[in-house]
């Protein structure tokens, strides 16, 4: 499905050592994803979890992807395989799940995004197979290993269970998410307290002595970018459409009344 997602793209890139760079998407507007794809970023973040984003407009928005060198990638509500199963059948390149604490609980994200016998994704594609162009032996030979699965470590319990959750094989991506993580710990929003700072330095070891990529979904600023760099983080989601919309327009309307 290379040329309707950029998935298999985006893994060569994955594979080949890459620093991939993401802006989240809150806005149901699909011009809002093929602005991200202009602007040269790596893939999106259509945020269905925090997001006012419905199935209809998520597909528009992976739909806006298609003929850029970016991939869709969706964060579903939760990970629940009724909640995956309408979201993968829409042809993102990726899906992200958030609150992946245990192995048992990455096992289950991964089979919601396989079809059998690897995982128990039911069968009824539409966009998948080019509204019938592709055949059903070749749409499950070139979805053997999509959509690429992020699951998100941001409680101290997934911390705890890690060495576990990285023996499940097929998650692609392990995702810090530091608001929730440092709110598992009672700090909300305390990125710096040494409680987690140590659990994201932990994170970051395990997994990059690992063959998966660590990424992190955080706000962008040149010393915070250098910090991840260093722990060997590789895939950024960084800030979201109505931060950058915000900043710029105070921006404006600072220079002009200033």
């Amino acid at each position: 499905m290379n040329s309707i997602n950029n998935a298999q793209l985006f893994r060569q890139r994955m594979q080949a050592g890459e620093t991939l760079i993401g802006m989240g998407v809150t806005f149901s507007d699909p011009a809002v994803c093929e602005l991200i794809a202009e602007a040269g970023y790596d893939f999106s973040w259509i945020d269905m979890e925090h997001g006012a984003i419905g199935i209809e407009s998520a597909l528009q928005m992976v739909m806006a992807h298609r003929g850029t060198n970016t991939a869709p990638f969706i964060r579903v509500q939760w990970n629940d395989i009724n909640v995956i199963k309408p979201v993968v059948d829409l042809g993102p390149a990726g899906i992200v799940v958030p609150q992946v604490n245990s192995a048992e609980e990455a096992e289950a994200a991964v089979q919601a995004c396989r079809y059998p016998p690897r995982g128990v994704r039911g069968y009824g594609p539409r966009r998948g197979t080019g509204y019938g162009a592709v055949s059903q032996p070749d749409f499950l030979e070139q979805v053997t290993d999509e959509p690429i699965v992020a699951i998100q470590i941001e409680h101290k319990d997934a911390v705890a269970n890690l060495d576990e959750i990285l023996e499940v094989s097929g998650v692609d991506i392990f995702c810090l998410g530091l608001n929730d993580l440092s709110g598992s710990f009672g700090k909300l929003g305390q990125h710096q307290d040494p409680e987690v700072v140590s659990a994201v330095e932990e994170v970051a070891a395990k997994v990059s002595k690992s063959d998966r990529i660590l990424g992190i979904s955080t706000f962008y600023s040149r010393e915070t970018y250098a910090r991840w760099s260093s722990l060997g983080v590789r895939w950024l989601n960084l800030n979201v459409d109505f931060a950058n919309l915000y900043r710029a327009g105070r921006e404006v309307v600072e220079a002009v009344r200033g």
